[in-house]
């Protein structure tokens, strides 16, 4: 196919290196996806990240049966009660693994009783306490090589360990003593107790060789430009020897340090992967979904594109040499974060057979991508974008634009997306959103004044769209699900008080002097009447048909939340179900797409939730399961003794956290 212009130039901006006449030789090997022997042994059932178990014990005729088989309560695993439990857990040989609690102790448990096994615990003293990245984390990774068995995960501390998987005992011939200290080999100097590095998501294990992540604070007000910088590293599984170093800041003389401006790559830190990753092992490439540079919300001490910000990038999973990259948003201000691991797919386009990357992103957009030379699949254009006047910040001119397939929440912010239960309704949505600033995709931030416009509203919010549980791939249907949330957030930038930070600006909203219990920090969403200020629905699961982009369907998830279905304005309105926003996740079977619902933690709709069954052709309701909690970490399923079993993590702040398994009753 013949390129155009545009696909020339952005090639070329985006510094793709292909690797294809390496890499293609010989017939195109079928990639292995979704969990076998009834197993759940990766955060995603597969290094694809596909989240697909080919089980069907649990199906459209029976969903509604499903009960209660086991519960795991978390409270007691730590000094602090859990209330935001985001741990998916894994399952190997009859045993379930978890890291649970806010010491992030790791657990087993018998997969068929919920009994425990075994736990192990660190206490970091005055390390964990200035972790950066806290409580339980999002889980853990398997690794044996026949003989041996190991549990590694990364505690809040930013140490990695190694458990023998039948005891929880430390590895001794790991590290040192089953401990490798992550703030060291990390190519920069550290504080080993209060140096900003740490990681919420579970390390990767392919091929013998354990990839790990950086994630830092979150960025919205940095106490200075300067920061750690988030390098990936691989290491040697039995021996946890470092093999080597990705650095997403290049170094000088290095590819793309020419994209950051008056040295600031020396001092730029963040630009880290604190999602999810995936790999392939045939084509020997692990794929690093990376964060943004520092700050979030303005880039005036960092100018330039700055690579690897905001870019997939593959490296060769043995070594960490380069491969290709793509970059999804130049010189970040949106906080646009890569939240979650791609996923990996085989698709046919056209007759045409591709090895196909398809990225979540909390724009809204599903980046899809030739895993082995980082082409787009599907044209993605640069387009001019409106530039800032945020003082001495310098935005990119373009921006890229993905054409297809089409976005699956909504972008920008109109009129058009107000709320219209009723007419006085939106009068009062106009009013409200006439003291801000709105506009399409990519609108820059704006110096928050109380004459206005008081921020920048930006729809997705800052969490997307799509965050960090990502989507579920069925590869017998060539459909690819995701669940995403509609809100707006406001994007004000004020100058620091003094002390507070060294930027010329973090994030903020300026006040009414007279409104003292509003804060100033930029995280305030404005509302009508207490109710969100664009129309529903707030939280949607979307299917696409990833061999020709199209959206097969989309439906509300979740039904209306209480404060919206009781507010006294809409007595006597017919509302129908609006979806409820959150991270929640989603899981596919061969014979369904299971979801629950869930909540932002600080902002819960009432204690219980459901999780809900759809058809995956059709998107229609299957059936529901109550749940005494929202759910907060993405499900899995597995087979055990005959039965098979589904797994979430609930949490909540008036209710704390647990993890459970349903199952279907006992037959009599």
């Amino acid at each position: 196919m013949k390129k155009t212009k545009f696909e020339h130039f952005f090639l070329a901006m985006s510094g793709v290196l292909l690797f294809g006449a390496v890499l293609l030789t010989g017939a195109v090997q079928a990639l292995e996806q979704g969990t076998t022997n009834g197993e759940w042994r990766t955060y995603g059932g597969d290094l694809a990240s596909t989240k697909y178990a080919p089980l069907d014990q649990i199906n459209p005729e029976n969903f509604d049966q499903l009960e209660l088989a086991w519960r795991f309560r978390t409270n007691s695993l730590g000094p602090t009660p859990e209330t935001n439990f985001q741990a998916t857990p894994l399952m190997v040989d009859g045993v379930v693994y978890t890291t649970a609690g806010s010491r992030r102790a790791v657990v087993a448990l018998d997969a068929v009783t919920g009994e425990l096994l075994w736990m192990h615990r660190e206490d970091e003293g005055e390390r964990g306490a200035a972790a950066p990245r806290r409580l339980s984390g999002r889980g853990l990774s398997y690794w044996s090589d026949g003989d041996d068995t190991r549990i590694v995960y990364v505690t809040p501390g930013y140490r990695m360990l190694a458990l023998d998987a039948d005891t929880g005992i430390p590895v001794a011939d790991f590290g040192d003593n089953g401990v490798v200290d992550l703030k060291l080999e990390a190519d920069q100097e550290m504080d080993l107790v209060t140096g900003e590095m740490g990681l919420h998501a579970t390390p990767l294990i392919a091929d013998g060789v354990i990839v790990v992540g950086a994630a830092h604070l979150t960025g919205s007000q940095p106490i200075s430009r300067r920061n750690e910088k988030g390098f990936i590293r691989g290491y040697d599984a039995r021996t946890g020897k470092r093999l080597w170093i990705f650095h997403t800041i290049p170094m000088p003389g290095k590819m793309g340090y020419g994209t950051w401006e008056e040295g600031s790559a020396s001092y730029t830190g963040n630009t880290g992967v604190w999602s999810e990753m995936s790999a392939d092992t045939d084509l020997g490439l692990v794929y690093l979904p990376v964060e943004q540079p520092t700050g979030d919300y303005y880039g005036g001490h960092r100018h330039g594109n700055g690579l690897f910000g905001e870019s997939i990038v593959a490296v060769d999973l043995h070594t960490g040499e380069y491969r290709w990259h793509y970059q999804l948003v130049h010189h970040g201000i949106w906080d646009f974060d890569i939240p979650s691991a791609p996923i990996l797919a085989d698709i046919v386009v056209e007759g045409r057979e591709i090895q196909a990357l398809i990225q979540p992103t909390k724009q809204s957009w599903l980046y899809v991508f030739d895993r082995v030379t980082g082409e787009p699949v599907w044209p993605i254009e640069e387009r001019v974008v409106e530039q800032t006047d945020v003082p001495f910040e310098q935005t990119s001119p373009t921006q890229p634009f993905v054409t297809w397939p089409l976005p699956f929440d909504r972008q920008g912010v109109s009129y058009d997306d107000l709320i219209d239960f009723t007419p006085e309704l939106r009068a009062e949505a106009i009013e409200v959103v006439s003291r801000y600033k709105i506009g399409p995709m990519f609108t820059p931030p704006v110096v928050s004044r109380w004459e206005g416009p008081l921020a920048t509203l930006m729809l997705p919010s800052t969490v997307g769209g799509a965050n960090w549980p990502g989507g579920a791939y069925d590869p017998d249907s060539g459909l690819l699900y995701i669940q995403s949330s509609t809100a707006v957030t406001p994007l004000g930038l004020v100058p620091p008080q003094p002390g507070q930070s060294d930027m010329n600006y973090i994030r903020g909203t300026v006040r009414d002097p007279a409104i003292s219990e509003v804060p100033g920090d930029g995280r305030v969403i404005p509302t009508v009447q207490g109710l969100p200020l664009i129309k529903p629905p707030y939280g949607r699961i979307t299917a696409f048909d990833m061999n020709t982009g199209a959206i097969a369907w989309q439906s509300a998830h979740g039904d209306t939340p209480d404060k919206v279905r009781n507010h006294p304005l809409l007595e006597g309105i017919d509302i129908p179900p609006t979806g409820r926003p959150g991270r929640g996740g989603v899981l596919t079977t061969s014979t369904l797409l299971i979801a629950g619902e869930s909540g932002f933690v600080t902002t819960p709709f009432g204690r219980g939730a459901m999780m809900r069954a759809y058809d995956k052709a059709t998107g229609d309701r299957l059936g529901a399961v109550y749940m005494p909690a929202p759910q907060t970490g993405a499900p899995m399923t597995y087979m055990a003794d005959g039965k098979q079993y589904v797994v979430v993590a609930v949490s909540g702040p008036d209710y704390g956290a647990e993890l459970l398994a349903f199952a279907l009753p006992a037959q009599e």
